[in-house]
């Protein structure tokens, strides 16, 4: 019944805000390669889900992500988790995309 249910929301609020507790550089952990290649690099169909700052409901999408390398790639898998540490916070959406692109 509800006698739990406290205690699972906060659990639950704990997951869904796990990225104050995360820090970018250490989520990249300096996977940032030189490589010579200019061409687009393009990740397609991350998953996302975030809670809205405003009305502390969740919203999810869907986030591509691209980018020209300049002779500087980073592992495709940090992508992912980039986006995945901008989205669990409370966010607004346009300023997840920002975060992400930054």
């Amino acid at each position: 019944g509800l006698k739990k249910t406290p205690k699972r929301y906060a659990k639950a609020m704990q997951f869904f805000t796990q990225g104050y507790k995360q820090d970018l550089d250490t989520i990249l952990n300096k996977a940032i390669f030189t490589e010579d290649s200019d061409e687009m690099v393009m990740l397609r169909n991350i998953e996302i889900f975030s809670m809205c700052e405003h009305h502390l409901v969740p919203f999810f999408g869907r986030a591509h992500i691209a980018y020209l390398p300049s002779g500087k790639v980073v592992g495709l898998s940090k992508l992912v988790r980039v986006a995945e540490l901008f989205s669990r916070r409370f966010q607004v959406q346009e300023r997840l995309t920002k975060q992400i692109a930054e």
